[in-house]
C-alpha cells in the first residue's frame, strides 16, 4: 500500500496518474540478478582531461582551489574514489621546463596566448615554460587522485622530455605529493601525434618508431626517479585508421612498439573523439547531439580498435572526449541537453569495453562540466561580461554526479544495459554484488518549450526470484533541453557558489508495480 505523507506526494502521485493514462507505455525487464555478460564498471568511469597550459588555475597557485577541490570531492564522496586526471592535451606539445620558473615568484608557468576569436574565445597557449613547483601542485588534488601527465613530443624536442619527465618523477617522489596519497598513474608521450603532419609540430616523413625513441627516454628517466616502471599511454591518437596501417592500436600492434623498450611499459590505450566538430564556427544542433543511435554509432566505430586492445590485455580508454571540437558549440556544449547526453554516452561506453572516460576541460570552454575561476569574457563568443562569472558548474556536471551515484562506492559494481523499445529512451541495470542495486533511465527527446512536453510511461518487469516490491525514485530535473542552468538532482542544485550541493532532497518510493514516467529531456535512478 502507497502511504502519502504529504499533500506534495497527493500532487505527484495524481500527476503520475494522469500521465500514465497519456504517455506512451514500453515495457522495460530488469534483471533482479547480474547477467554473466554484464561488466565491470569503474567507480572513476567519469573522468577529467585538462589543458596543461592553465593546470595553475585549476589547482591553485600553491593553496587550493576550493571550489575545483569541493566538485572533486563530490564525486569522491559518491563513488568512492577520486576522479582521474588527465593533464596535457594540445598544449603539452607546447610545454617546455626551465627551472628559473619559480614559485616564490607565483609564477609556476609562463604562458603565451594567442589572439581571441569569437569562435574560440579561450585558446590554448602557443607556448608554455614551467618550473618544477608547477608539477608539485598535484599535492592539493583530492587523496588518493591518480593523474596521467603528458610530456611534449610534437617539438621533436628530446631534451624537453627529459626534463619533463624528470620533473614530474621527482614531484610524485616529494613527500608532499606522497603524503597526500597522489600517485602517477601514467605519462602520455605526445597528444594526437597523427595530426602532427597537419598543424605543423613535425613534417609527414615522422612514424611511430621515432616514437619509441623518446619512449625509451621518458621510460628510463621515470623508472630511475620512481624507482618502479611506470606505465605508459599509448596512441592518444585524434582518429584511427581502424586498421594495420596509418595510426590506430592495430598499427600500434603491428609495428612491434608493443614489444620495443618503451613500448613495453604501455598499459593503456588511449584515444580521443568529439561527436561533431566547432572549429570552422559552425553551430551544431542540439537534438542531434542528444540522439540515442548517434551516441551509439559514434562508439562503436571504434570496437575493432577496442577488440584489438583487449586482445594484448591492455586497458582502453577514451583519454579525451567531449561533445564538439575547438572548446564546444554554444548552444549547445553548454546546455542541459548535454547533461544528458554525456550521461548516456558515457554509461553506453561502458558496456562496448571502455574503462573510462576523460571529458576534457579548459578555463572557459563551453563543453566544460566545470567553470573553476571567475570568467571576464563571454564562453560564446569572447565578448566582455558586464558582471564577472564566478566559478561554476555547467549543466554536464551532472552526468558525472548521477554516473558516481549510479555506480556506487562498494568497487564491485557492474552494469548492463536494458532493452528499452524506445528510439530515444536509454536504459541501465548497475548490481553490487551481482544484485540489483539501482537503475538509471534517460529520455533524449529534446523539449525545449515550444510545444507540449510528452513523457513515456515505463513498465517495469523484474525477472528474479526474491526481488523488491518497491523502489526509489530520484529525478534530474530540467527546465528545458537548452537551459544552462537551473536543473535539479533529487530537488538538490550543485549551481553554488562553493559547489557544495545545497537543498532538501526530494524522492518518491513508490510500488515497482507502477512503473515510471519518464519526462522528454529527463533522466530518472530507481533505487532497489
Amino acid at each position: 500500500m502507497l502511504l502519502l505523507t504529504s499533500v506534495y506526494e497527493l500532487l505527484w502521485l495524481v500527476t503520475t496518474l494522469t500521465l500514465r493514462c497519456t504517455a506512451q507505455t514500453v515495457s522495460v525487464t530488469i534483471p533482479f540478478s547480474a547477467p554473466s555478460s554484464a561488466p565491470a564498471i569503474s567507480r572513476s568511469l567519469v573522468s577529467f582531461s585538462i589543458e596543461q597550459d592553465r593546470w595553475v588555475d585549476w589547482i591553485g597557485k600553491g593553496t587550493s582551489n576550493t571550489f575545483f577541490a569541493n566538485v572533486l570531492n563530490n564525486l569522491k564522496a559518491l563513488s568512492g574514489e577520486p576522479t582521474r586526471i588527465r593533464i596535457g592535451a594540445d598544449s603539452e606539445d607546447h610545454t617546455n621546463f626551465d627551472p628559473a620558473v619559480q614559485a616564490s615568484q607565483s609564477l609556476y608557468s609562463e604562458d603565451i596566448f594567442p589572439a581571441i576569436s569569437t569562435t574560440v574565445p579561450y585558446p590554448e597557449a602557443t607556448n608554455i615554460t614551467v618550473g618544477g613547483a608547477y608539477y608539485h601542485l598535484a599535492s592539493l588534488l583530492p587523496s588518493g587522485t591518480q593523474v596521467i601527465w603528458g610530456v611534449n613530443f610534437g617539438q621533436a624536442n628530446l631534451t624537453a622530455a627529459f626534463l619533463e619527465t624528470q620533473a614530474i618523477s621527482k614531484a610524485f617522489t616529494s613527500s608532499a605529493v606522497k603524503s597526500a596519497g597522489i600517485t602517477l598513474a601514467a605519462i602520455e608521450i605526445g597528444n594526437e601525434a597523427d595530426l602532427y603532419a597537419n598543424n605543423g609540430a613535425r613534417t609527414s616523413g615522422w612514424n611511430l618508431q621515432k616514437w619509441e625513441t623518446f619512449a625509451s627516454n621518458v621510460t628510463a628517466t621515470a623508472n630511475r626517479i620512481l624507482k618502479t616502471k611506470v606505465p605508459i599511454i599509448g596512441a592518444a591518437f585524434a582518429s584511427s585508421s581502424h586498421s594495420t596501417s596509418g595510426f590506430s592500436p592495430q598499427a600500434i600492434i603491428q609495428n612491434g612498439i608493443l614489444n620495443s623498450t618503451g613500448g613495453s611499459q604501455i598499459k593503456i590505450i588511449s584515444q580521443h573523439h568529439y561527436s561533431g566538430s566547432f572549429c570552422s564556427g559552425d553551430n551544431g544542433v542540439l537534438q542531434d547531439l542528444m540522439t540515442k543511435a548517434t551516441i551509439r554509432s559514434n562508439l562503436t566505430q571504434y570496437s575493432s580498435d577496442i577488440t584489438a586492445v583487449k586482445q594484448q590485455s591492455l586497458e582502453y580508454i577514451l583519454g579525451e572526449t567531449n561533445s564538439y571540437s575547438c572548446h564546444g558549440a554554444p548552444g549547445v556544449s553548454n546546455t542541459a541537453g548535454a547533461a544528458l547526453w554525456g550521461l548516456d554516452y558515457s554509461l553506453f561506453a561502458s558496456q562496448i569495453g571502455i574503462s573510462r572516460l576523460h571529458f576534457h576541460e579548459g578555463i572557459g570552454y563551453k563543453y566544460n562540466f566545470i567553470q573553476p575561476i571567475t570568467l571576464t569574457r563571454s564562453i560564446l563568443d569572447g565578448s566582455t561580461l558586464s558582471t564577472p562569472l564566478l566559478p561554476h558548474v555547467q549543466p554536464l556536471y551532472y552526468a558525472a554526479i548521477i554516473a558516481a551515484e549510479a555506480i556506487g562506492p562498494s568497487g564491485k559494481t557492474t552494469a548492463v544495459e536494458l532493452i528499452v523499445s524506445n528510439a530515444q529512451v536509454s536504459g541501465y541495470a548497475f548490481f553490487v554484488n551481482k544484485i540489483l542495486a539501482r537503475a538509471v533511465f534517460i529520455n533524449l527527446n529534446a523539449f525545449t518549450g515550444t510545444t507540449a512536453r510528452k513523457s513515456v510511461h515505463l513498465a517495469l518487469d523484474l525477472i528474479g526470484s526474491g526481488g523488491p516490491t518497491h523502489m526509489t525514485v530520484k529525478r534530474l530535473s530540467i527546465p528545458t533541453a537548452n537551459s544552462t542552468s537551473g536543473l535539479t538532482w533529487g530537488g538538490q542544485t550543485y549551481e553554488t557558489a562553493d559547489g557544495k550541493v545545497k537543498g532538501s532532497l526530494s524522492t518518491q518510493t513508490v510500488p515497482i508495480s507502477q512503473g515510471v514516467v519518464i519526462h522528454d529531456t529527463e533522466a530518472v535512478m530507481l533505487c532497489f
